[in-house]
């Protein structure tokens, strides 16, 4: 016999789960939260020290409690995110048990679910997944044997966890980019493999990124607007705020390599194509710019206009001739750090609501199976759906078709 039945079980005790709790206590909806560590365990657990966030701190905000800060224009860092969500947990007060994970979901006979945990059985008629996008860090295995210091992104800290000697960054997305910007800072010699990327500006014409998202409503496009891309943008809150620019990153010193494409005994060969990649991004940069641009003439807004954006700068010879091989012992590389992205870990869900990729089956967040729900995830329903800022507005969609159920 189950040890405890309740009315809807939220699992996951990060952003999404106490936004969902939120969500539910306006509806007078009865639920439990589920974390299975602390939470805001991942900012906690899975950042690295020098971490800035990737939205000025005027735009952060949760539902019905805004992002304390003295500079609006400024970045957090992550002590600050975790403060942040501390004192929103406070503010929610949910219904929460820390330190109990969920080993298996399955459906209840009848209806409904029973939910397998360390603590105990559950039966719940809805089922809210709110455990977040990023729970499986995507390593390549090709330098498994391979003496070299290896880590994801997840687990670097800073400069000094490394052994000293040179650094391959893998992966040149927002995180990426930022490591190895720190570590070029931090006097390393560092070579940062890049493959397809979306580049776009830090600020333009007197507005950030994530105001001009917001200002153009593109952070509200669906995943059908948006078609099969994948890629986030390349952007930075670190050193202030500023747009990425690879060459910048080669004129400082940094050594640009195409995408990894295999590994034996320490020799990593390169695929071809890093200019073409330079040239995709390059291409993704001024578009969002002429985006911009017509955007401003079209609703005849007075901003200054911005011609250093645009700004063109000779590609560097890492570019013009770019490595083909790179033998980690030969050219003093001590360390990879792979930036190389997260999956799901669904595993423990045995229904059928995942697709051969492992990842969920559903319409902006509702499932095929009545009272089964996904929350936080990217592009649940829009582009902003995994913004601390968007999360709010799809809790509302599932908390509403939740109370609908109960009538």
């Amino acid at each position: 016999m189950p040890d405890e039945k309740i009315e809807t079980l939220v699992i996951g005790g990060g952003q999404a789960g106490l936004v969902m709790s939120h969500r539910l206590k306006e509806r007078g909806l009865s639920h439990l939260v589920l974390e299975r560590h602390r939470i805001t365990e991942r900012w906690r657990s899975e950042r690295w020290d020098g971490l800035k966030f990737q939205f000025p701190n005027w735009s952060v905000r949760l539902p019905d409690f805004p992002f304390p800060h003295s500079d609006p224009d400024g970045f957090a860092n992550t002590d600050d995110i975790i403060k942040f969500i501390e004192a929103y947990a406070k503010f929610v007060s949910p219904p929460i048990r820390c330190g109990v994970a969920v080993t298996r979901l399955s459906r209840r006979d009848g209806a409904g679910f029973i939910a397998e945990t360390t603590g105990g059985t559950i039966t719940a008629d809805n089922v809210v997944i709110a455990t977040g996008p990023y729970q499986r860090n995507l390593v390549p295995d090709m330098l498994r044997d391979h003496p070299v210091f290896q880590v994801h992104a997840a687990d670097y800290r800073n400069p000094g966890q490394l052994p000293p000697g040179a650094v391959l960054v893998a992966g040149a997305g927002a995180s990426g980019a930022q490591i190895a910007e720190e570590l070029l800072q931090a006097g390393r010699r560092v070579y940062l493999s890049i493959g397809r990327h979306r580049r776009l500006p830090r600020r333009y014409r007197g507005r950030d990124l994530i105001w001009w998202l917001a200002e153009m409503r593109l952070d509200q496009v669906s995943p059908e607007e948006r078609g099969p891309a994948r890629l986030g943008p390349v952007i930075s809150g670190a050193y202030g705020g500023r747009t990425i620019d690879f060459r910048n990153f080669a004129a400082d010193g940094m050594i640009l390599v195409g995408r990894i494409e295999a590994a034996h005994r320490g020799v990593i060969e390169i695929a071809p194509g890093l200019a073409e990649s330079m040239t995709d991004g390059d291409l993704v940069y001024t578009t969002f710019l002429d985006t911009v641009d017509a955007y401003v003439k079209r609703r005849r807004m007075e901003l200054p206009e911005d011609p250093d954006a645009r700004a063109t700068f000779a590609d560097p010879p890492c570019v013009t001739a770019p490595l083909t091989h790179l033998d980690l012992a030969a050219e003093g590389i001590s360390a990879v750090i792979w930036a190389t992205g997260y999956g799901v870990d669904f595993s423990w869900i045995d229904l059928p609501v995942l697709d051969a990729r492992g990842e969920a089956v559903h319409r902006y967040g509702i499932s095929a199976m009545p009272g089964l729900y996904f929350l936080g995830l990217q592009w649940l329903s829009k582009m902003n759906s995994s913004f601390l800022s968007g999360v709010g507005d799809d809790a509302v969609v599932l908390a509403d078709h939740i109370l609908a159920r109960r009538l």
